[in-house]
């Protein structure tokens, strides 16, 4: 015979072997997918039940809030609203200052009056006139706070799975659906 024949005979035989090693086994009504991969053995066995494992997270949302102030805006220190007040505040503080002092001192006592009597009267004319003269203005104020809020997420899952007639209990980060593969190591035991 030729040696053709005998290649594909050999590679017909090892096509066959390999089939049926990587076959689905039927043992105990679950079926199993055999891998192997040297020293271990990998397998799929039956999921019977998949649990959620959920943990309670704290999330902060931004939330904008806005409100109206209103504000009260004067003409300002130079207003000729309070000239009258100023004037007269500082002729009164100018006379009073004029009875302190002689010569050189008269004049700047007369002038330190006419000053400080000038910035009391601007600030009494200033008082008795707030509210009245004064312009409202409406400004729109904003701020970002956060609120806090619970939610629950799925931590993983808790899977029991069953091979060669018990069950095993395993976490995994996903469901992994209606079968999950395992890893099969024999090692002899000891006496």
């Amino acid at each position: 015979m030729s040696r053709k024949f005998w290649i594909s005979v050999v590679a017909v035989g090892l096509t066959t072997v390999s089939a049926s090693v990587l076959a689905d086994h039927d043992r105990d009504g679950v079926r199993y997918d055999v891998r192997y991969d040297g020293n271990s053995d990998y397998e799929y066995a039956r999921v019977v039940g998949v649990q959620p494992q959920h943990r309670r997270v704290r999330v902060s949302e931004p939330v904008r809030e806005c409100w109206d102030e209103v504000e009260h805006v004067s003409d300002g220190p130079f207003s000729s609203r309070h000239i009258g007040g100023t004037l007269i505040g500082g002729l009164i503080g100018g006379a009073l200052g004029n009875q302190v002092g002689d010569g050189r001192g008269r004049q700047v006592a007369r002038a330190a009056g006419a000053i400080i009597g000038g910035a009391v009267g601007h600030n009494v004319s200033r008082d008795r006139q707030r509210g009245r003269y004064d312009d409202e203005r409406v400004y729109q104020r904003c701020e970002t706070r956060y609120r806090d809020s619970w939610i629950e997420r799925v931590d993983g899952y808790q899977v029991t799975y069953e091979y060669a007639g018990r069950q095993y209990v395993t976490q995994m980060p996903y469901d992994p659906g209606e079968r999950i593969r395992i890893r099969v190591d024999v090692t002899p035991a000891e006496a």
